[in-house]
């Protein structure tokens, strides 16, 4: 299945028959960077990613040279990017448009895979924090670049770097706007596994990731949505209210009953 956009069309999506959903941002000749259409763009596949059936994974990409250069500056200085709508308007639930673009990745009810190649600036580096693993070519080059412009980290980097990027390293890059490759990316805590060959690797773990139990990867993703600032008894609570529902269930019998006839799984998507 192919996901059609708009005629302003900056990002494709294409399901695969296991459920994987290879999302790709396609303003190649710009490096992808983010103007008013791919910011439009990302809200629209965010929405049609949310309510897809048979959705089990996704693999976040971009083509071309590069992930995603960051804010196209010279459109957003002509268009006025914060002009619409006051920064403070929560317009998508917690978020603001802009935040959103980042955030809607941990939102989505299944596992989120960025692949990472090329440059990976500003807002397209929060947009590939967004996502449950960051899989980075060892040569790319990233940087938390919005103090080169006279602004903060605005599209919920801070709240998506929490608990996994060192407070002082994440400091010092925001101060600075220092460059860093792939393989300081692994060490710094903004990639999960470095590999030159990024896409190939996301797809190999959606694939993964989608012969497992869809519920099961749900929950899971509902419990990592909660315990970094959920009290103990409450991280407790919700384990087992999780686990509760998916013990006897179809799929979870379906999973042991595979494990034990060495076969493919067979699982009834949510």
């Amino acid at each position: 299945m192919h996901y059609e956009l708009k005629p302003n069309e900056r990002v494709a999506i294409t399901m695969e028959p296991n459920g994987v959903a290879q999302v790709r941002l396609i303003r190649t000749d710009k490096m992808n960077a983010l103007d008013p259409d791919m910011f439009a763009a990302l809200l629209d596949a965010g929405r049609a990613l949310y309510d897809m059936p048979g959705l089990r994974c996704v693999v976040l990409a971009g083509e071309g040279r590069s992930f995603c250069a960051g804010l196209d500056m010279g459109s957003m200085a002509q268009t006025g990017r914060h002009r619409e709508n006051p920064l403070t308007d929560r317009t998508h639930g917690n978020s603001n448009g802009p935040q959103q673009v980042a955030m809607q990745w941990r939102k989505l009810p299944v596992p989120v895979i960025a692949a990472v190649h090329g440059v990976c600036f500003g807002g397209g580096l929060q947009i590939a924090s967004g996502a449950d693993i960051r899989v980075v070519d060892p040569a790319a080059r990233l940087a938390v670049m919005e103090m080169k412009w006279g602004l903060v980290p605005d599209m919920a980097g801070y709240a998506l770097w929490r608990g996994t990027v060192r407070d002082d390293t994440l400091r010092e890059l925001t101060y600075t706007n220092r460059e860093f490759t792939g393989e300081q990316a692994l060490e710094y805590g903004f990639a999960t596994i470095v590999d030159p060959n990024p896409v190939a690797r996301a797809s190999a773990i959606a694939a993964e990731i989608a012969n497992r139990n869809p519920h099961a990867q749900r929950a899971a993703k509902r419990l990592f949505g909660a315990y970094l600032h959920a009290s103990t008894d409450e991280i407790l609570m919700a384990e087992s209210i999780e686990q509760q529902a998916l013990i006897g269930s179809k799929n979870q019998i379906e999973a042991v009953m595979s494990q034990m006839e060495k076969r493919a799984a067979s699982f009834v998507d949510p």
